[in-house]
């Protein structure tokens, strides 16, 4: 908990100078981070989206690969005019911490392939590998890219409320710079760009004269920017934190409800 304090401290000019205001672009550290993130990380809206997708059959000789530059055979409809495919495995199952409706699935990052061959069994060449490749991995085209330079921060104009219900690279005490799972997306007005303040929920301590218990009024610490969103989910990356934030902090947007 002490070093988790020390790097929030540290942290803290930076996380101020990274704040940008409604109307303006992001800064270079900023669009850095999230295009390391999206280049690991991805959602999908259903479970059919992974299972449908063409999957690998098996390496060369039959072998379990996980080289870079060594081939490996896959079933299902892959298009040529797409000669890069990314290649996925099934991971968390993301649901809502009060509806429990499922919202979406992450697909964990195991590296990507580029075409050789194309047939009833396509032959494609491993060019980078996080883990070792097994049969059954899925193959998914990349997604539509979220061009940065352009990105312009933004308040919405409604009122949205949501969780922080993962952060995908397992850490506890979220921070700056640091990339979370959020259980709002488009269908909810979720927009690329929003700027979006993260409330932690105020204590409960026993008065210590009459012993009943007292909720401390909930306190305002950080704020997200929403870089990619899907349409039950986004993705927000922590650009100011005066404490460690943590899975199911509240965030919500300025406006006040009608």
């Amino acid at each position: 908990m002490r070093k988790s304090l020390l790097v929030l401290l540290l942290w803290a000019p930076v996380a101020m100078a990274l704040l940008p205001s409604p109307g303006q672009r992001l800064d270079q550290p900023t669009q850095q981070a999230i295009q390391r993130f999206l280049l690991h990380n991805r959602v999908l809206d259903s479970l059919q989206d992974l299972d449908n997708a063409p999957y690998i059959v098996a390496a060369d000789a039959g072998r379990v690969l996980g080289a870079p530059g060594e081939q490996v055979h896959a079933r299902g409809f892959l298009d040529p005019s797409h000669p890069i495919y990314g290649i996925f495995r099934r991971g968390k199952v993301y649901t809502d911490p009060q509806t429990h409706e499922l919202l979406g699935i992450n697909a964990d990052d195991i590296g990507t392939a580029r075409f050789v061959t194309v047939g009833d069994l396509s032959t494609l060449a491993v060019q980078r590998v996080t883990q070792e490749i097994r049969p059954g991995d899925r193959l998914l085209r990349a997604q539509p890219p979220v061009d940065l330079a352009r990105l312009e921060v933004s308040e919405p104009a409604t009122f949205i409320e949501g969780k922080i219900i993962d952060v995908p690279r397992g850490v506890t005490q979220i921070g700056v710079l640091d990339a979370v799972t959020l259980n709002k997306g488009r269908r909810d007005g979720m927009v690329e760009g929003h700027l979006l303040p993260v409330i932690k929920t105020g204590a409960t301590v026993r008065d210590a004269l009459t012993g009943v218990p007292t909720k401390l009024p909930d306190e305002r610490a950080g704020t997200l920017l929403v870089f990619r969103t899907y349409e039950k989910l986004s993705y927000g990356l922590v650009l100011k934190a005066s404490r460690p934030l943590a899975v199911m902090d509240r965030f919500e947007t300025v406006h006040q409800r009608q």
